[in-house]
């Protein structure tokens, strides 16, 4: 397997797309980042071609196989907000399942049929068992983690009808950044706890915490936390993965470990040395109380295992690659 192959990235400029985008070069890949900019940087493509365009514009993507040898496709292009997801369900099924429709058509129409989806741990709704491996039952409570679920869904009978092989990773939380402070984390908007907490710093405001009567030990959301730079080597073994030929499949990716929202607040004026401005609020709508991830399947089947599983590492890392803009 040559890695010299071209791999497309959609959703190429935000803060997951990106990082693995960088990574991918470094690994000797040719890459090509589609993105529209609504919600990522042109700033954070440092490598690769770059289309400006919208994932549902198929004489776009129709350019883009014409143009380049494309190998396979690395799909981030979505939108994540839960809260949002409640209030504008149409703007969540037409861009992560519609648009994704889209892109797979024109992705089996030029027989391109490798495909790494950034799925969620959304789509599993309120644990019945902790840590939640990928056997458990999916029952999305909010519209972001039903579209998710029902693209997985696509996902296998676009398998069984066109041989396009997929390799499903369902992320917890994406945190940290560079570990060097070198590639910024270049995010307009964002609505993951940690970086919301160290903007709330950077401009001395205030952060809410969303519920503090969940059934968890201190009342607030326990979240599993993956460090971004753990989250794209994970992408770069299941796209190898995929173009030595294995089938499809799907793998939870989390460090196995919960922190609560308070938990992570702590943490986080220990690493930076400021106090957090933190107001309790009500819940927000479709948040599930606990989501721990077991990622044994992942380390069995292609030896992915964290290498900064440490929060207070993820919060320093994310602190130092702050965007100062």
């Amino acid at each position: 397997m040559a890695k010299s192959q071209t791999i497309l990235i959609t959703g190429g400029a935000g803060f997951i797309g990106s990082h693995v985008n960088q990574m991918l070069s470094q690994e000797g890949y040719q890459t090509v980042v589609l993105d529209n900019l609504s919600h990522g940087s042109r700033s954070a493509i440092q490598t690769g071609a770059f289309v400006e365009g919208d994932i549902g514009d198929r004489k776009i993507l129709e350019q883009i196989f014409q143009t380049y040898p494309i190998a396979a496709v690395m799909h981030f292009a979505s939108f994540i907000d839960v809260g949002e997801s409640v209030r504008n369900p149409h703007k969540y099924y037409e861009n992560n399942v519609s648009k994704t429709l889209i892109l797979l058509e024109t992705m089996v129409r030029f027989g391109v049929l490798k495909f790494v989806f950034s799925s969620t741990a959304a789509i599993f709704g309120n644990p019945l068992k902790v840590p939640l491996d990928e056997d458990h039952p999916c029952q999305p409570i909010n519209p972001y983690g039903r579209s998710k679920w029902m693209v997985e869904q696509i996902l296998h009978d676009f398998d069984i009808a066109h041989g396009l092989k997929f390799c499903s990773l369902r992320y917890f939380n994406a945190a940290g950044g560079d570990p060097k402070g070198i590639r910024k984390n270049y995010q307009k908007h964002s609505s993951n706890l940690i970086p919301l907490v160290l903007k709330s710093l950077k401009k001395s405001g205030s952060l809410t915490i969303n519920g503090t009567d969940y059934p968890t030990p201190d009342g607030t959301c326990v979240r599993d936390y993956i460090h971004i730079e753990d989250l794209g080597d994970a992408h770069l073994k299941g796209l190898e993965k995929l173009l030595s030929g294995f089938p499809s499949s799907c793998y939870n990716l989390g460090n196995g470990k919960g922190y609560s929202v308070k938990e992570v607040l702590i943490a986080t004026e220990k690493v930076t040395g400021k106090t957090v401005n933190a107001i309790e609020g009500p819940r927000r709508a479709g948040d599930p109380p606990i989501l721990v991830a077991d990622s044994k399947k992942a380390f069995r089947e292609f030896g992915w295992q964290p290498r900064y599983p440490d929060l207070e590492d993820m919060i320093e890392h994310a602190w130092r690659a702050m965007d100062d803009a």
